[in-house]
């Protein structure tokens, strides 16, 4: 078993919602066996909506397609909530959903048949998407300039990654601390990374 996945000195909680049952535990060994605590099960999209919304788990993974309501309508119905992060499970040949799960508000995908070695990476992917967006939340109220100041967020963290070779959480937590700093809005800090005005 490795190290405990964490959250904020917890173990992360998720819950996992795949038609097919032997994925589906697979799934939830694996993630047991990695440190998560896997709060319930099920295999169908409306199910997953009502146990997420009676359970609040940090993560839900859901397979795009599933019995009654596929993947995505769930996931767009969860992210409503904006307490979970999604993480869409696809099939190699539905990589063309994964924009429309993105949109969904899906913040990682897993391509089944998934490897083992990819479903943390996933899950830890989500989670830190997931609390960036919601510190662009706290910071931008109206639903159009959050998207707007996310774009420019994504743009300036891509160009740390490049210039500066950080991590995507490190680039984030740049932008985030220079804004908190300097008592400016982050889309601002991001415009000054875009054009070159500002470096770690």
């Amino acid at each position: 078993m490795s190290a405990p996945a964490e959250s904020e000195g917890r173990p992360v909680t998720v819950v996992v919602a795949e038609d097919e049952s032997i994925i589906r535990l697979d799934l939830v060994e694996t993630l047991r066996a990695e440190g998560y605590e896997v709060l319930g099960d099920v295999g169908a999209g409306d199910e997953a909506v009502a146990l997420v919304e009676e359970l609040a788990p940090d993560v839900v993974l859901l397979d795009i397609k599933m019995p009654g309501v596929d993947g995505l309508a769930a996931a767009r119905r969860i992210t409503e909530g904006r307490r979970t992060a999604v993480v869409v499970l696809t099939a190699f040949s539905q990589r063309d959903l994964v924009e429309e799960a993105r949109e969904a508000g899906a913040m990682a995908y897993l391509v089944k048949p998934y490897q083992r070695d990819d479903l943390v990476p996933a899950i830890e992917l989500a989670l830190a998407r997931f609390r960036e967006f919601r510190a662009l939340e706290e910071q931008v109220d109206d639903l159009e300039q959050r998207f707007e100041t996310r774009k420019l967020v994504d743009r300036a963290k891509g160009r740390l990654m490049d210039e500066h070779g950080l991590s995507e959480a490190d680039a984030f937590r740049f932008v985030q601390r220079t804004a908190m700093s300097t008592r400016r809005p982050m889309r601002e800090v991001a415009v000054d990374v875009i054009e070159g005005r500002l470096a770690p």
